[in-house]
């Protein structure tokens, strides 16, 4: 599976979130366009994070939008995601690449030209980059420095999603960058109407809304 344009919104989940809650909003967001989900759990033993990834991969299957899942290469594929996202300080992507299907999506996270050039030449699908804004989802991101998104765009030929910090207010200042994607949490999980929230990020940041039919 390839990173493409019906990507362009991609939800990653609030940690320790309810399930039931999550779907619901999944279903929101989704109506209003976000069409790929990342399953980050940071805190949650082996066994729950199964059944959780479990569980949301039927859920997506039938809105046919792929799952993610971040770090966990064996939980990936104990539950057959679409695609695992991994950090710089998670297992190397060519052993990754050794032990899941070829068809698995493998996404890295990136904060320079140096990082992302490199996962371009490991054989990453795509890159995450961040953190564009200031955000206070992951209490260790530290905030890109001035330019450094454009040069990682530059740097590479592979899709690049930027990520941290992005709501509504300050989505439209990355429509100048020629981005793939934006990766959000907050700016979808706390909204009051997911669905509109989803459509106002893809309009403010791409200027064209991929609602699903």
């Amino acid at each position: 599976m390839k990173y493409n344009n019906k990507h362009q919104l991609y939800l990653v989940t609030e940690e320790d979130m309810p399930l039931q809650q999550l779907m619901t909003i999944i279903k929101d967001a989704a109506a209003g366009g976000a069409g790929i989900v990342q399953l980050r759990e940071k805190n949650l033993d082996s066994k729950s994070f199964y059944e959780k990834a479990l569980s949301l991969k039927k859920f997506l299957d039938e809105l046919s939008i792929p799952l993610v899942i971040n770090d966990r290469a064996d939980i990936a594929l104990a539950v057959g995601a679409n695609g695992i996202h991994l950090g710089q300080s998670d297992l190397p992507l060519d052993v990754v690449k050794q032990i899941v299907p070829d068809s698995m999506m493998i996404g890295i996270s990136a904060h320079n030209e140096e990082e992302a050039v490199l996962a371009e030449e490991k054989g990453a699908d795509y890159i995450g980059v961040g953190s564009v804004f200031p955000t206070s989802s992951k209490a260790d991101a530290d905030r890109l420095p001035e330019g450094m998104l454009a040069r990682i765009i530059d740097a590479v030929s592979i899709p690049v999603v930027a990520i941290g910090g992005i709501h509504i207010e300050n989505s439209g200042q990355l429509q100048e960058y020629d981005l793939d994607g934006i990766a959000v949490i907050s700016a979808i999980t706390r909204a009051e109407n997911p669905k509109w929230a989803a459509q106002q990020l893809l309009k403010n940041a791409f200027g064209a809304v991929n609602v699903q039919q």
